[in-house]
């Protein structure tokens, strides 16, 4: 019987399946990275908002302190976004004619609310509570990168559950004293994971349930 196929097939056959892994490879290395950039997660990228309001100027150039607008972020798991009425205890006696404060004048003459643009925004099957990370002695930096030198408010991180992962196996690399919790310009000291770990004791940390699925996943 006639040989069907030419004895160069096989090379043929076998350059074809390396060929293919390969190409299996490079395309789920390319959408790994494709995934955790920030083209997809929108981290480090500027939100447009309804007034283009400047943490750098507000914290760093008139040293606001982040409590003052997010009120509820000791107490609560939401950190709170202030009511324009917040805006107008400075904005009703500087810059009242500036064409760019004209949405914040018109929501406190009509008593509508802002429509703010959410920059940190987790899936509605995550639980997140601001209040028990201030407890713990997690500074806002960490999570929201250095906000006092943002013009205009980004994303600083991915918000993937890795990233929080990160912290919730090794705490004592990210947590401070309770008292610099909302200072930006906080450095960590060169001993810092000997320092968090007394802090992690000396506040309850219950390392052993943070990465328990329940902790964020109710």
């Amino acid at each position: 019987m006639a040989q069907i196929f030419h004895p160069s097939m096989k090379v043929v056959a076998k350059a074809s399946i390396v060929a293919a892994v390969i190409t299996i490879a490079a395309l789920s290395t390319v959408a790994v990275l494709m995934y955790r950039s920030s083209y997809y997660t929108t981290a480090q990228e500027p939100r447009e908002q309804v007034v283009p309001f400047s943490h750098k100027h507000h914290v760093s150039g008139l040293g606001i302190d982040c409590r003052y607008c997010h009120t509820s972020v000791e107490q609560s798991s939401f950190a709170g976004i202030p009511p324009t009425s917040t805006c107008m205890t400075c904005h009703s006696q500087v810059w009242t004619g500036s064409p760019m404060l004209a949405p914040v004048r018109e929501s406190y003459r009509t008593n509508t609310p802002l429509q703010w643009t959410r920059v940190n925004d987790l899936p509605d099957f995550v639980f997140f509570n601001h209040s028990i990370h201030i407890a713990k002695g997690i500074g806002c930096q960490t999570c929201h990168g250095q906000v006092d030198q943002m013009p205009l408010t980004w994303r600083q991180e991915s918000l993937y559950m890795a990233w929080c992962l990160d912290c919730h196996r090794a705490p004592e690399k990210f947590i401070r004293p309770r008292s610099e919790v909302f200072n930006m310009k906080y450095k960590a000291p060169a001993n810092q994971t000997e320092v968090g770990l007394k802090l992690v004791k000396a506040y309850s940390v219950k390392t052993k349930q943070l990465t328990d699925c329940s902790i964020c996943h109710r």
